[in-house]
């Protein structure tokens, strides 16, 4: 396992209330230069879910502008996107799910008043990512993925619709989360985090509830490394918390008003939370 003792001590402190000197990008090229192959690989994990909404971008619209934060120019995605959608075979450098999504469920659902490419798009990703050969990274994902089900089953409750047709995937948690009626939906019991997470979800403010869930999330990540602070666990939490920050810098605490405020109008016409919260 590569250590990274001379790119983790060169890089600066960092909190989720003060911006950091170094930026994300900046920390994205330091990686590029510093990392082995197979630890580009993982990181590249991450990255990916910016594809996923930069892809179904291109397919709604082709002339649409993109993120720069993936791991594929606009050229590889159109690329991606003419060979998924002429033939059946594997795309070469590219996740096999997202040939998939292009040739099946985009293909067949698009237009369809019930079908949200972002979800369709981000459940195939959190399924992919959770997958991850990396236990901590995997955990990662999972634990994300987890808490966005969780949030949304509770905005769901709270306005009287079904939860079950808001949870995505198919899992353990899930099944949980469909069918308890207890405030915590019986999870308390097995998962320590949820009783801190329910804790948050009762702040009235919507902004401050955003900050307290990343925060739980920067201390999960700083749980995880806190023993190995220079391996590639270490990097991808790093580069983790400066995408936080990086969010953060993005929205100013009208937008996070905003944007919680999207999160119910589109759960009332049938859509669930959008890609910008379901990290």
């Amino acid at each position: 396992m590569s250590n990274y003792y001379c790119l983790m001590t060169g890089v600066p402190s960092i909190s989720l209330d003060q911006p950091s000197s170094m930026s994300y990008a900046q920390f994205r090229e330091e990686c590029e230069e510093n990392l082995t192959a197979a630890d580009k690989k993982l990181l590249s994990y991450s990255y990916l879910r910016q594809d996923c909404l930069n892809l179904v971008k291109l397919l709604q619209n082709p002339e649409a502008q993109l993120s720069l934060l993936g791991n594929y120019s606009e050229t590889q995605l159109r690329e991606l996107i003419a060979e998924a959608q002429n033939s059946e075979f594997k795309v070469e450098g590219f996740p096999e799910f997202l040939a998939d999504f292009i040739r099946h469920s985009y293909a067949a659902n698009a237009g369809k008043a019930d079908y949200f490419a972002d979800d369709a798009v981000m459940l195939a990703y959190y399924e992919y990512a959770m997958s991850c050969k990396n236990e901590m990274i995997a955990e990662w994902f999972k634990l994300n993925f987890t808490l966005s089900n969780i949030l949304t089953a509770l905005i769901a409750r709270q306005n009287g619709w079904n939860v079950a047709d808001y949870v995505r995937g198919e899992n353990e948690v899930n099944d949980m989360i469909k069918s308890n009626k207890s405030k915590d939906f019986d999870l308390s019991r097995e998962y320590d985090f949820v009783a801190e997470i329910m804790k948050i979800v009762d702040t009235d403010d919507p902004v401050e509830k955003e900050k307290k869930i990343d925060a739980f999330k920067w201390l999960w990540l700083d749980e995880k490394t806190f023993f190995e602070p220079f391996n590639i666990e270490a990097v991808f939490a790093y580069l983790c918390k400066l995408e936080m920050q990086l969010r953060w810098e993005m929205l100013d605490p009208e937008k996070g008003k905003e944007t919680f405020t999207e999160i119910i109008e589109n759960l009332r016409s049938e859509a669930k939370v959008p890609a910008e919260f379901v990290r």
